[in-house]
């Protein structure tokens, strides 16, 4: 195993804990808020979080929870599956749209429209859980499936 992989899977084991995924969710829309109210220091912690969170826990002891199954249903859907985040099939097309929703709230922040910047945030947010709780899924029949052929 190569160094950039040891240190890739040493990110997602670790970013799989629970209070990693969960800690993240509040990142965009305090990205959100942050730019708003021209609060570059927030905007400064808030971009700092994001970078630092994967690091900043253990791997989880099992695999139940599900904020830990999403960060392995994602590894999975771009290592196992070979495919990627975003893009215009099913459910890849959530997560497009989410991040588009997500653009949209940044630019209605900069031009301080709050209701834009709302509806944008929910909508991203709202987005990107259908995503994972599709991957979620697709893993877990992936995951029985294996352990009921083994």
């Amino acid at each position: 195993m190569s160094l950039r992989e040891r240190a890739e899977a040493i990110l997602w084991n670790r970013h799989s804990n629970p209070k990693s995924g969960w800690s993240r969710v509040p990142t965009g829309p305090v990205l959100v808020y942050a730019l708003y109210r021209r609060n570059w220091r927030l905007l400064i912690a808030a971009l700092g979080w994001t970078i630092l969170n994967p690091v900043l826990f253990s791997p989880p002891e099992s695999d139940d929870a599900w904020m830990t199954r999403a960060v392995l249903a994602e590894r999975w859907w771009i290592r196992e599956e070979g495919r990627r985040t975003v893009g215009l099939d099913y459910p890849n097309v959530c997560n497009a749209a989410g991040a588009l929703g997500f653009c949209y709230a940044l630019y209605a922040a900069y031009r301080q429209r709050p209701v834009g910047a709302a509806v944008g945030t929910v909508a991203s947010l709202g987005l990107k859980f259908w995503w994972l709780r599709v991957l979620v899924r697709r893993y877990d029949a992936a995951v029985e499936a294996s352990s009921d052929g083994a």
